[in-house]
């Protein structure tokens, strides 16, 4: 797990407005040059930037605090302070921002290349700006305004649209491998997978991300195994791939066990679409037992696979194709649609129109 991080906290500020400036022009042959005090700089902002090529969340946890530089004070001759410098704090696709304190979401970068969270403060006003007919040496400037200071909190949610579900050993990297470019860990002991993963599944023109997510146990809702900590990193995706062993004698509880956890995590889950893959159909007596899983869940789509002899691998690539272009297609209509359900439109038989347009 070296390198890895999917949350952490910020100190994070914005610089402040450097003051105005009380100056008088002082030249020769000019014996009441009059006020030219400059103005202030405006404070540096914090902006968060996305970067296509990171992945975790690691480098925030390097250096903790970001301060935007302050502006710089105004000068005499109405000369302007220069203007704080921008902090900028790189993140992955699919970072949240969150407040430290009550937990509520900020802001959500995904399909977002840059954001301005905190604004630098405003410079001050020099005593330039204060001059008039009764007052003509104003001996008054405004100091700038303060930047915000805050902490908040940074978490990863992985962006995938098909997220691997099931018990350690499921076979969940060796598919990954086999569909993608990946090259996960792949032993024959559990938990090999410490972290999630993310391969490239592409077909024609398109792309599809698929994720590998460490393995459930029973009562890992409760902290058993690994826990749920990586769940979140399943929470976008379009759908959910349930991964059973057949060559495990829990093969026709697995698929319930996995979906208390996940309820217990979060029901929402649950909504997604689902397929069910029965796994190491190599091993004796398995075809058997995808059978009863078929029968026990006529209502799910059930398939088999083995990864080594390239059994099933065809149905699990359509499957996965159908659940994104169904996704698509759903989203698509929606957009179509519009919030109101569709345009319609009725003629109004009474309306009048006049030939005549200076009847109007």
């Amino acid at each position: 797990m070296f390198g890895f991080s999917d949350e952490t906290y910020l100190d994070v500020a914005s610089g402040n407005g450097g003051n105005g400036c009380v100056s008088f022009r002082r030249e020769k042959y000019i014996p009441k040059g009059g006020p030219d005090g400059g103005d202030g700089g405006r404070g540096g902002d914090v902006v968060f930037v996305v970067k296509q090529n990171l992945r975790t969340l690691a480098h925030l946890k390097l250096v903790r605090t970001y301060r935007a530089e302050n502006g710089k004070n105004g000068m005499g001759d109405r000369c302007y302070g220069r203007d704080g410098a921008d902090i900028e704090i790189p993140v992955p696709p699919g970072t949240v921002i969150k407040d430290a304190q009550t937990g509520e979401i900020l802001k959500d970068l995904t399909d977002v290349d840059r954001w301005v969270f905190l604004k630098g403060g405003r410079g001050g006003q020099g005593n330039y700006h204060f001059r008039t007919a009764t007052r003509q040496a104003p001996r008054y400037a405004q100091p700038g305004e303060k930047g915000e200071e805050m902490r908040i909190g940074v978490e990863l949610l992985v962006i995938a649209d098909i997220g691997f579900v099931g018990f350690p050993n499921a076979g969940k990297s060796s598919l990954l491998n086999m569909l993608t470019n990946a090259r996960t860990k792949v032993a024959g002991y559990p938990f090999t997978t410490k972290i999630p993963q993310l391969g490239m599944f592409r077909y024609g023109e398109h792309d599809i991300v698929l994720a590998d997510i460490p393995g459930l146990i029973e009562g890992a809702s409760e902290g058993a195994g690994m826990g749920i900590k990586f769940l979140r990193h399943i929470s976008r995706t379009t759908g959910l791939a349930f991964l059973i062993d057949l060559s495990d004698d829990r093969y026709l509880e697995a698929y319930d066990i996995l979906c208390k956890e996940l309820e217990s995590f979060e029901p929402e889950l649950l909504k997604k679409a689902q397929v069910i893959i029965g796994t190491k159909t190599d091993e004796p007596g398995t075809a058997e037992r995808l059978e009863e899983l078929k029968q026990k869940y006529p209502d799910k789509q059930v398939l088999g696979l083995c990864v080594y002899l390239d059994q099933g691998v065809d149905e699990v690539k359509q499957a996965f194709i159908r659940m994104v272009s169904d996704q698509e297609a759903a989203a698509k209509k929606g957009e179509d649609e519009g919030p109101q359900g569709g345009f319609t439109s009725a003629p109004d038989l009474e309306a009048y129109y006049p030939e005549d347009m200076s009847e109007i």
